[in-house]
């Protein structure tokens, strides 16, 4: 079965130090599978490019069987693949319901976008209570679960989340990983980048660890929670 999504031997750099060293990997629908690793790794710079932001040094990166290589950022949204950024990058002085609606963009179904914006306030109720709200006054988790159904109103059929949890209360960073989970179930393939190693392979199918721009191991999140190796590195046990 084709992947979704299928990136091989891709290669970034930033002027002359190369980022992203000749990684490949796989995500198949319906999956979430996580990229973990420490700061500077390449896991952000890897989101970047799958998204058309950053164009890459050389590899293939093919979504839905289509290549993405050259194809301009707002076409990559158009053809499924949203990115929820690592800082959130919402629009502060905007509605939380004018920032959703900026999501959709790209989208001229008007009903349908009513009923998705009905939708990301189910899965987080505190955003529907506070829809007239201006985003930039929203806590820090209140922002990323905005910039996470900010991505949701394209509906994509593949989700990139850049550090969700990243400065948040370990009482909101279970709601924002719970959600994840509920999107996995209504059917949203996720591609994750998450420092909290430990969340992140519990929840992934898949994971890749990532140092100095190269994938050094694979495996089943379940594998790698249990690698010696990962423990000791990522999850801070001798």
């Amino acid at each position: 079965m084709t992947a979704l999504l299928e990136v091989k031997n891709l290669r970034v750099a930033y002027g002359k130090i190369e980022a992203v060293k000749d990684i490949s990997f796989s995500v198949e629908a319906g999956q979430i599978v996580t990229l973990i690793g420490t700061n500077g790794a390449g896991k952000t710079t890897t989101l970047r490019t799958l998204s058309g932001l950053l164009k890459p040094l050389a590899g293939t990166i093919r979504f839905d069987g289509r290549p993405l290589i050259g194809v301009p950022a707002h076409r990559i949204v158009a053809l499924g693949l949203a990115h929820s950024p690592e800082g959130r990058h919402i629009f502060p002085r905007l509605t939380i319901a004018e920032n959703l609606q900026l999501g959709a963009f790209l989208r001229k179904d008007g009903e349908g976008i009513t009923k998705d914006i009905q939708r990301v306030y189910d899965l987080f109720p505190i955003l529907g209570e506070r829809a007239r709200q201006a985003a930039g006054t929203l806590s820090g988790g209140e922002q990323q679960m905005l910039a996470m159904g900010r991505a949701l109103m394209s509906r994509p059929k593949l989700l990139m989340l850049d550090e969700p949890s990243m400065g948040l209360s370990p009482i909101m960073m279970q709601r924002i990983m719970a959600t994840i989970t509920e999107l996995k179930t209504s059917g949203t393939t996720i591609l994750l980048v998450e420092q909290n190693a430990q969340a992140a392979l519990s929840l992934a199918d898949r994971g890749h660890v990532m140092e100095i721009g190269k994938i050094v191991l694979s495996g089943t999140g379940a594998d790698l929670l249990h690698d010696e190796s990962v423990r000791k590195a990522y999850l801070g046990e001798d």
